[in-house]
């Protein structure tokens, strides 16, 4: 994942550790006195409009999508050395979900088959509801 001072996001995105601005703190909840003292509870920052390490348009893809500067938080280990790497991995899933690009649609036609099926099983409906009907009597109109 963090390989020798990088943050592999994707194969063309690659981002320096320095660039990262890290925070410690206390997580809270239960876990008795070592939650109470120890700061396990890790936040990493990284400032997209400032960051030297990106292209032109993935930084405006970036921008458009998460903002200036993307912040993630991991509390849920014991461990700092736990939620630092829960924390970068989160991160790394957050910038390459932002990077993907969407493949557009082409727009097909239903095939032949595709429609007479959809009409076979709008006349098996009707025949089905039909058959529910009260039976109509002989001089009903």
């Amino acid at each position: 994942m963090a390989e020798d001072g990088w943050l592999r996001v994707t194969r063309s995105c690659a981002i320096p550790l320095d660039e990262l601005e890290w925070r410690f703190s206390g997580s809270g909840g239960p876990g008795g006195q070592h939650a109470n003292t120890a700061n396990t509870r890790a936040e990493v920052r990284f400032d997209i409009a400032s960051s030297p390490s990106l292209g032109p348009r993935q930084r405006a893809r970036l921008l458009e999508r998460l903002g200036p500067v993307v912040r993630v938080v991991a509390s849920d280990r014991r461990s700092q050395a736990q939620n630092r790497a829960l924390a970068l991995e989160r991160l790394r899933d957050r910038i390459a979900a932002a990077l993907r690009v969407e493949r557009a649609r082409v727009p097909t036609r239903p095939t032949r088959a595709s429609r007479a099926r959809r009409v076979e099983t709008k006349r098996r409906q009707s025949e089905r509801k039909r058959e529910r009907r009260r039976p109509r009597r002989d001089g009903d109109d």
